[in-house]
């Protein structure tokens, strides 16, 4: 069996299972009082299985109250539900939402700020966070999400074809070149010694592979990016065709493939045939279940400062006309508890947001996951804007825009002009979630 069939296999039986496991609390309801608190949520797969269980403990543990998981379609089928829910102050009591995508569903009041005060006296509060998570749960200076976790494009790697490559320190982890010469030479002594490619990076096609690593390499020169409503976007044109050069780099047939796709790459990897493998954490648990010697780190600062693109899983309060106060509570109570929860949640990939939970030294035996866990440090989220945000169309955008010029070597300013119009095209619109900015 092929590895890519390896995977299919793995998360359709993921699915099943998940299936199953939301299937059979169906039937159960608490206590004879208890509370139903509607839950969304857009986690599948391991994901899904693994929040289904933090679930059944909660309801376990209450008989007061009782979480009902809804499982929607991840992207825009999700995020257009959620929306028309919190116009219409009908939502449910908790969601989960991509923290890049909260800010442009605060300004139409679609969000319900959370309680700090409230938060904190159930244990939760910005100290245990990082700065960098706690600051992408802010809007306006109030709380509009509470991260559950980061999930960063880091760097998976096969330890057996890295060390016969060499490319090993003294610790047995990968080494990080900081600049471009020494990262390329790494992956040309790791392609001497792999069947296939040195690193397997599948962006054919693929908008959000493509603006990961795109905006990991932009945001290692030290960059941003600003993106004011009704107004120009700013972007260091310098750094956006240094990484789009780099990329084109990468795809030389030695490196990686010319046109790899996502899956192509995950099979690559999988089938143990390349050294490296430039993706999300959320595919560690397949190359630990294909069997792969797999470690991880961050993405090295190829650019010479530490960045790593990711976004994290929040939880909000949707917006509700009348909400139940009791009910309310009850949700704090369940946010509380998945948080101080979630070294499970570590287990599927994902570094937990909350500190205490990284802190402790249960996750330091954690593998490999600890190897990565300070990429939590050097978080880059999106640019902040109503259109940004994964399952958003602005990165599938932007590929149209890049992926040529990644392919050929050629149009590096053309890409760039396009992308600075398309941006700017987009900012004199109105943010559709909100009614005071559709009115103008």
């Amino acid at each position: 069996m092929s590895a890519i069939s390896r995977r299919e296999l793995l998360v359709g039986s993921l699915a099943a299972m998940s299936a199953a496991a939301l299937s059979g609390c169906a039937a159960t309801t608490g206590g004879a009082n208890a509370k139903t608190l509607q839950f969304w949520h857009l986690l599948s797969g391991g994901d899904g299985i693994t929040m289904q269980g933090l679930i059944d403990g909660i309801n376990e543990r209450h008989s007061e109250f009782f979480v009902r998981p809804t499982v929607l379609a991840w992207g825009a089928p999700y995020y257009t539900k959620l929306a028309m829910a919190g116009a219409g102050g009908r939502a449910p009591e908790l969601a989960i939402m991509h923290s890049a995508r909260v800010p442009g569903y605060v300004p139409g009041g679609l969000l319900d700020p959370w309680d700090q005060e409230r938060l904190a006296e159930l244990g939760v509060s910005q100290e245990h966070f990082s700065d960098r998570v706690w600051e992408n749960n802010l809007v306006g200076g109030e709380l509009f999400s509470v991260a559950l976790d980061a999930h960063p494009f880091i760097a998976l790697y096969n330890t057996d074809i890295c060390e016969a490559a060499g490319v090993l320190d003294s610790d047995g982890q990968l080494l990080r070149p900081d600049n471009p010469e020494d990262f390329l030479e790494m992956c040309r002594e790791i392609a001497g010694h792999a069947p296939g490619h040195a690193l397997s990076y599948g962006f054919l096609g693929d908008g959000p592979q493509i603006w990961r690593l795109f905006y990991t390499l932009y945001s290692q020169h030290g960059a941003v990016m600003d993106f004011p409503q009704g107004g120009t976007a700013e972007v260091d044109g310098d750094a956006f065709i240094a990484s789009l050069e780099l990329m084109h780099q990468l795809v030389d047939g030695e490196i990686t493939a010319r046109q790899g796709t996502i899956d192509s790459a995950i099979a690559e990897f999988a089938g143990q045939r390349s050294g490296i493998h430039f993706t999300g954490v959320w595919e560690l648990p397949t190359m630990q279940g294909a069997g792969v010697p797999v470690d991880a780190t961050m993405i090295p600062p190829i650019f010479g400062q530490e960045a790593v693109y990711a976004d994290s899983h929040s939880f909000v309060l949707p917006h509700q006309m009348d909400p139940d106060e009791e009910a309310r509570q009850m949700t704090y109570t369940v946010v509380s508890e998945l948080l101080k929860g979630s070294f499970d949640w570590a287990g599927a990939g994902h570094i937990p947001a909350y500190l205490p939970v990284t802190e402790d030294p249960e996750y330091a035996q954690l593998m490999p996951q600890a190897h990565y866990a300070e990429a939590a440090d050097h978080l880059v989220y999106d640019p902040t804007a109503w259109f940004t945000g994964s399952g958003s169309n602005f990165v599938g955008d932007v590929a149209q825009i890049v992926q040529g010029a990644i392919v050929s070597g050629e149009g590096y300013e053309e890409a760039l002009e396009g992308f600075l119009s398309h941006v700017n095209g987009i900012l004199t619109r109105p943010n559709p979630a909100n009614p005071e900015e559709r009115q103008l």
